[in-house]
């Protein structure tokens, strides 16, 4: 079993405040918060980058920071200004969404993918100068849709500061989630977490914690060093008293509490 600390998503309330977020996260006793950077701290804002960094440490809170930034739609010159947002809020990782948004990976050709692996190589070298990690979203439709698919891309890219983030697509069964993370595993840095069915439907995570329970214990060694972090991704309704009873179930899940 590999150690994962819990920690939110600020997506997950995108009509909060970053105060109001992270008095939530330090109330549910998480570890870290990633910033939605079409949110709470956009790219080119350092001055709010500083405060909302600053207000996280405070409370205790490591930071990871949640950009849109999606190559090959988006060049190396557009990264590295989400990249300096980052550095600014003091973010040790900075995400990025594998090629275009909303496009399937079985729509790209073979010198597609390689072009955008390429991107995402020179994106890696590029925040590693700056000692934050790249970890690439894992989501449907987009270059890591598939396990096949992710595979690819992350070998093809092959550099040690590129890393995959993992999520279950909404409704996936477990035995196909065990299966999916026992190949792509090793490459895994952080983890989404949330309880969907296939229409999307949140349900308390609680419904789900046996679910997520299997899933952090079969989780294979992985080639990230760092501290890990299991990060809660949407609740239901959007309510923080929905948000609480979930980290509780985190936590829990995680053996912290």
């Amino acid at each position: 079993m590999t150690r994962f600390e819990a920690a939110l998503c600020t997506v997950t309330f995108r009509a909060l405040r970053s105060a109001e977020i992270i008095a939530l996260a330090r109330e549910a006793g998480l570890a870290a918060i990633e910033w939605a950077g079409d949110a709470h701290v956009p790219p080119g804002n350092l001055e709010n980058a500083v405060g909302v960094g600053r207000m996280s440490l405070e409370a205790g809170l490591a930071i990871s920071y949640g950009s849109y930034i999606a190559p090959p739609t988006d060049d190396l010159k557009a990264f590295e200004q989400a990249l300096e947002t980052a550095e600014t809020s003091g973010a040790a990782n900075i995400r990025i969404w594998p090629g275009t948004r909303y496009r399937n990976s079985s729509d790209y050709t073979a010198e597609e993918v390689r072009s955008a692996a390429y991107l995402i190589r020179d994106m890696g070298a590029e925040a590693a100068k700056r000692k934050i990690a790249v970890s690439l979203e894992y989501h449907p439709n987009s270059l890591t849709d598939a396990t096949d698919a992710a595979l690819r891309l992350i070998e093809t890219i092959a550099h040690d500061n590129v890393y995959l983030y993992w999520q279950p697509r909404p409704g996936l069964p477990l035995d196909e989630a065990l299966a999916e993370i026992g190949r792509i595993g090793h490459h895994v840095s952080h983890i989404h977490v949330f309880a969907w069915d296939r229409d999307r439907n949140r349900f308390p995570l609680s419904s789900a914690e046996e679910y997520w329970r299997a899933v952090i214990d079969a989780l294979p060694v992985s080639r990230w060093k760092g501290r890990r972090f299991a990060m809660l991704e949407f609740v239901a309704g959007d309510d923080p008293d929905a948000f609480r009873a979930d980290a509780a179930t985190l936590k829990a899940v995680l053996g912290g509490d």
